[in-house]
C-alpha cells in the first residue's frame, strides 16, 4: 500500500461524507454517521459535553472522532491553535470560544469538500477567529513557530508517515507549545487482511500502529513530557457496525460475530496523548 493511493482514498472517502451533508443525509461511509443524533451520542461517548455539542454548527460534528483532544490541551484566551485534519470544523468550533477574539484557530485539511463544508459552517456560526486552509499534515503550509497548541482528532492514524506529521507539528509549535491528540493505536498487531485494506484504512483501523511505535514518533520529533492522558478499548459495536469493516469481513468470509472478531477489536484502542515542545 503506497502513500499516494492511501491519501487519495482518504480524500475521496471523506469527500463523500462531506458532500452527503448537503442533502441533510449523512453518508453510510461510517456507521457512526447515520444521523445527527447518533453523531451526538458518539460525541458524548468520546468525551464531549452536551453543552459543547449543542453550540457547534449543524453538520460540523460528523461523529468520526475518537476522543476530545481539546479537553486536555489547557487552551487559553489569545492563543493560536492548529487543528490537524480539521474536517468539517467540529474541534475548531469547540476551541474558538476559548481563544476568543484575540486568539485564532487554524484548521488544516486535504479534502476540498471538507474544507468547503467547514467554511460554510464557520460562516453559519459567525466564527471570525477560525480559518481553514488546504494542506497535507505531513507537509504543513504554515510558518515555523506560529502555534501555541496543536490538536488532532483521529486523523494522524490515517497517515503512513506519522513521523513526518509529528516533525511538522514540532516545527510549527512555539517553544513551550503543547500537543494534544486523540487517535487510534494498536495493543497488538492486526491480521494482514485488515492491515492491508484500503477500506479498513479509511475506517481508521488498518492505518493504526502499535502504541510503542506511535509514542516513539512523538519522541523522535523532539517532544518531551509525553503523557498518555487516557486509553480505552475501541467499542466493538462501533467497529463491527462500520460498513467499511463489514465490507472487509464479507470479502474474507469473516464472521463478525465470532470470537476472532472480538479478538481483533480487543487489539484496537483509542488514546489521548499530550506533549510539550
Amino acid at each position: 500500500m503506497n502513500t499516494d493511493s492511501v491519501k487519495q482514498s482518504v480524500i475521496e472517502g471523506y469527500g463523500k461524507l462531506a458532500k452527503s451533508t448537503k442533502s441533510g443525509l449523512f453518508s453510510k461511509l461510517f456507521a457512526c454517521c447515520d444521523s445527527t443524533e447518533n453523531a451526538a451520542k458518539v460525541g458524548e461517548a468520546i468525551g464531549y459535553s452536551k453543552e459543547e455539542l449543542a453550540t457547534v454548527p449543524e453538520n460540523s460534528n460528523l461523529g468520526v472522532g475518537c476522543g476530545n483532544p481539546s479537553a486536555s490541551a489547557r487552551i487559553m484566551e489569545g492563543e493560536i491553535v492548529v487543528d490537524l485534519g480539521s474536517g468539517a470544523g467540529f474541534d475548531a468550533f469547540i476551541v474558538a470560544p476559548i481563544v476568543k477574539e484575540t486568539g485564532k484557530v487554524i484548521g488544516v485539511d486535504l479534502s476540498d469538500d471538507m474544507l468547503d463544508l467547514a467554511r460554510r459552517n464557520a460562516q453559519k456560526g459567525n466564527y471570525e477567529n477560525v480559518e481553514f486552509v488546504k494542506g497535507d499534515i505531513e507537509d504543513l503550509p504554515l510558518s515555523d513557530k506560529i502555534a501555541d497548541h496543536i490538536i488532532s482528532n483521529c486523523v494522524i492514524n490515517l497517515s503512513l508517515n506519522k513521523d513526518k506529521v509529528y516533525k511538522e507539528a514540532f516545527r510549527i509549535l512555539k517553544k513551550g507549545g503543547r500537543l494534544s491528540v486523540s487517535d487510534i493505536v494498536l495493543e497488538k498487531e492486526l491480521p494482514d487482511f485488515v492491515k492491508n485494506s484500503l477500506t479498513g484504512h479509511i475506517a481508521c483501523v488498518s492505518g493504526a500502529e502499535k502504541i510503542e511505535d506511535y509514542l516513539k514518533y512523538i519522541e523522535d520529533a523532539g517532544f518531551s513530557n509525553i503523557k498518555i492522558e487516557s486509553k480505552a478499548s475501541f467499542p466493538l459495536e462501533l467497529m463491527l457496525a462500520d460498513p467499511q469493516i463489514a465490507k472487509i469481513a464479507k470479502e474474507m468470509n469473516f464472521n463478525v460475530d465470532s470470537e476472532e472478531a472480538k479478538d481483533i477489536a480487543s487489539r484496537v484502542a483509542s488514546i489521548s496523548i499530550t506533549a510539550i515542545k
